[in-house]
């Protein structure tokens, strides 16, 4: 284990035979692995493949080595080792203050939301939830014409958040705004919400592998189906929508109750080319046509009734 890739290559083998949980910007054991040996390496992603062949010193083995077996230990994502984690091609810093940044929200930000938003048409953008800020400052980066609010109900994830907006230098053009969806946000009208809500429902998360554990649980828990937050934005999104105005959601693996509560509603799936589902889009107008259905869904579960839109 003379070089790097070698100490990757058996940095994988390690964390495959500890049985480690790759879901939080990785999803192999090679790129886990090559993520810490590099850090610790200072090699930068950016560096030729040969410098992998290079001999490393005793010390720097013993410290990638103490490295790896950080993470298998702790089971703690790598982001969190690192305080770094990369979203659109940019770098975040993150803790355990917000979740790990792995949406595939990200796609379509780079895409700046083409071909169904004008970008020239976008002047101002929410990203609710925001935790870390990665979505709306990556929407920062791809409309740099526009006015970003990061909105946020934890006071912790806003100090990341604004800590992220000092490092892009964009104090100019994007706010963070503590509040409960869009109860702080009145009168605030936008071109694009953007969001990556709480989703996981209480069974699926009394399920989750250990490396779940060091999120805020306040970013992951939606109630009891993982709904809990969704069909609020829903209820309360077209008033905050300008006329071309669109609504972007990521739901995760709830994507089918999500469509068993709403079945008449058009949602529009995204396919997205480096994998991820689960991620909706509606317009203004669509969201003002099913207006009363998100009113009685909310209804319904306020009564805890349930989901049930118009199947009963």
């Amino acid at each position: 284990m003379n070089t790097p890739r070698a100490l990757i290559q058996w940095g994988a083998g390690q964390f495959e035979r500890a049985g480690l949980v790759f879901a939080h910007g990785t999803d192999n054991a090679i790129d886990e692995a090559a993520s810490l040996v590099m850090h610790a390496l200072q090699i930068g992603y950016d560096q030729p493949d040969e410098v992998l062949d290079t001999e490393v010193t005793l010390a720097e083995r013993r410290q990638v080595e103490q490295l790896l077996q950080l993470r298998i230990t702790s089971r703690k994502p790598v982001a969190y080792l690192l305080h770094e984690a990369w979203f659109a091609n940019l770098p975040f810093y993150v803790d355990e203050r917000v979740l790990v940044p792995r949406s595939p929200i990200a796609e379509l930000v780079e895409a700046q939301f083409a071909p169904w938003i004008k970008p020239d048409q976008v002047n101002r953008i929410l990203d609710m939830c925001t935790g870390s800020g990665c979505i709306g400052i990556a929407c920062a980066h791809a409309f740099p014409g526009a006015e970003v609010d990061l909105s946020d109900l934890s006071c912790e994830a806003l100090d990341v958040a604004r800590e992220n907006i000092s490092r892009h230098h964009l104090e100019s053009r994007v706010n963070a705004i503590e509040s409960d969806i869009f109860a702080a946000l009145h009168g605030r009208v936008y071109d694009i919400i953007v969001t990556n809500p709480p989703y996981v429902p209480l069974e699926e998360m009394q399920q989750l592998a250990p490396e779940f554990a060091y999120e805020p649980s306040m970013g992951l828990l939606a109630g009891s189906d993982g709904l809990d937050i969704v069909v609020h934005i829903l209820k309360q999104a077209a008033s905050h929508l300008s006329d071309h105005g669109i609504l972007v959601v990521e739901v995760g693996h709830t994507q089918e109750l999500l469509l068993a509560c709403y079945p008449q509603v058009p949602f529009m799936w995204f396919d997205f080319e480096y994998g991820g589902s689960g991620v909706f889009m509606l317009d203004s107008e669509q969201l003002r046509l099913y207006q009363p259905v998100f009113d009685q869904v909310v209804s319904q579960r306020t009564a805890h009734q349930g989901c049930r839109g118009d199947k009963e």
